[in-house]
């Protein structure tokens, strides 16, 4: 767990992902054949074998906030850096890449809080004016929710379990893969958040025969949320579509006949809203056989992401033992 906490402390936002690459490097390159970063930033492991091209892909970006103005009283105005939701950024602290912290509130004429809208809300870093504020921040830099990582119940709750619970299981993956037969490339990809621009480069240039995506999905097991037939603690989850993507049938039953015959714990994963960077993967040069293991996770995109770790272990399993 200490190396998940680790991942989950380490800044990476969305087009800033220098810090976090570095460390998946340090945790990586005594299991690999070669460690690199690609010219838009994506960490590429590669474990060679003599066998097809295998391509597992987990974005390492997390949502957040960029600087857009300061005002002559030292507030701060932002804009969004990947899905936030304006509502759950109300009173939460965040973090800048310097250290700095803030807490974002909004303007107090709004009378009802269905009203508010980006542009009413604030970050407070403490300074008494703009010239202070400037002192500590920038227009152009981005913070990231900042939260404690608790595990409670066999359950991780924190910011940045997306996708940071999908880069854990590729690197627990990599340190247990021996004498693999398939030609591995683990790619931590960048930008997932913004339009998975990562992913789209890294398969150009890797070209793989088959590829997996690993990253968060939904659940449909809290009160009166919508149907989904996903929940924490029923095992990884094997992708059968997104809105990005229909997952290739020989790779999604190669995962299930995987789960199957190592007894380990899986569901089906329909996502009705939402995709993962197997949606640009499958897209690429002339199309690649791409399907996905997902982690369930519940309140995703807030500063309370919720995991089981049993989930995540089976997710683990599921990428050691998978082969083409």
């Amino acid at each position: 767990m200490l190396d998940l906490q680790k991942l989950i402390n380490t800044y990476g936002i969305s087009g800033d992902e220098g810090e976090i690459s570095d460390l998946i490097a340090s945790l990586t390159k005594d299991y690999a054949t070669e460690v690199y970063k690609d010219i838009l930033g994506n960490l590429v492991v590669h474990k060679k074998g003599n066998g097809k091209k295998l391509m597992f892909a987990a974005h390492m970006d997390e949502i957040g906030i960029m600087v857009t103005y300061i005002d002559d009283n030292g507030f701060i105005r932002f804009g969004m850096v990947g899905g936030v939701d304006k509502y759950n950024c109300l009173y939460q602290r965040v973090k800048f890449k310097n250290g700095t912290v803030g807490v974002v509130g909004y303007e107090e004429k709004i009378s009802d809080i269905k009203n508010i809208k980006v542009s009413n809300l604030y970050i407070d870093i403490g300074a008494k004016n703009r010239e202070e504020a400037e002192k500590m921040v920038s227009v152009g830099d981005t913070a990231v929710f900042l939260g404690e990582c608790i595990v409670q119940n066999n359950r991780v709750i924190s910011h940045a379990l997306d996708n940071r619970i999908g880069v854990y299981v590729l690197i627990e993956a990599i340190k247990r893969i021996k004498n693999n037969k398939n030609d591995l490339y683990f790619v931590f990809t960048v930008q997932e958040e913004v339009g998975l621009r990562g992913a789209k480069t890294s398969a150009f240039s890797i070209e793989p025969d088959y590829a997996i995506a690993v990253d968060v999905t939904d659940t449909g097991d809290t009160p009166e949320c919508n149907v989904m037939a996903v929940s924490l603690g029923n095992g990884a989850a094997i992708k059968i579509k997104d809105s990005s993507v229909l997952c290739n049938r020989e790779v999604v039953d190669a995962l299930k006949e995987c789960a199957n015959k190592n007894k380990i714990k899986y569901q089906l994963e329909v996502l009705e809203a939402g995709g993962t960077d197997a949606g640009a993967i499958h897209l690429t040069k002339g199309g690649i056989k791409t399907g996905a293991v997902s982690i369930p996770v519940r309140y995703i995109h807030t500063p309370c992401e919720t995991a089981d770790l049993c989930d995540v272990e089976n997710a683990i399993s599921l990428i050691e033992k998978i082969e083409f």
